[in-house]
């Protein structure tokens, strides 16, 4: 396995992974797949604004898992602080995957200079809650209800990992 920034070759293993998270889980709260082009375009909008998509692959070049990191929210203060998204493919969980992607995108995000990593994790995915933890992000709180899958409620569960230990940006944009 080896982890590798994400190009237009691997495009088609992005998206179903994507999409079997859609249709099979409650790590994307979405409920509609998506096409090529869709993750094509979201692709392109990461690249453009600097941030990285990488992606895991095997000896024959085919996906294994992917993450990505971007904005946690638009607005100027928000600028240090990014959020970031992993899927591993279904025969591929459990086999230390996940980790590597965090690592090397927890390395990005320090790289870059941001100061805080955040994840929203659906409360009941212990496994990825107890990987973030063994990799030092903090819970940081849970927003009860506040979404919606295959009928049920969803509760909304927050952490965060400091990635520097500066004082805040005495400079104003």
């Amino acid at each position: 396995m080896q982890i590798v920034n994400a190009s237009e070759h691997h495009i088609e293993g992005i998206t179903a992974i994507y999409n079997d998270a859609v249709e099979h889980s409650t790590a994307i709260w979405n409920e509609t797949t998506v096409d090529t082009a869709n993750r094509s375009a979201w692709l392109a909008d990461r690249q453009r604004l600097g941030y990285p998509v990488l992606v895991a692959v095997d000896a024959d070049n085919s996906v294994l898992g992917y993450a990505s990191f971007g904005d946690w929210r638009a607005w100027d203060g928000y600028r240090h602080t990014v959020e970031h998204s992993i899927y591993v493919r279904g025969d591929q969980r459990g086999n230390g995957l996940g980790k590597h992607l965090l690592q090397a995108l927890i390395e990005r995000a320090r790289d870059i200079g941001k100061h805080v990593m955040v994840a929203g994790i659906e409360a009941g995915n212990l496994a990825s809650i107890r990987l973030h933890e063994k990799l030092g992000f903090e819970h940081a709180g849970t927003l009860r209800e506040v979404g919606v899958k295959f009928g049920t409620w969803l509760d909304l569960t927050f952490l965060q990992l400091k990635l520097d230990a500066r004082s805040a940006d005495p400079q104003r944009p």
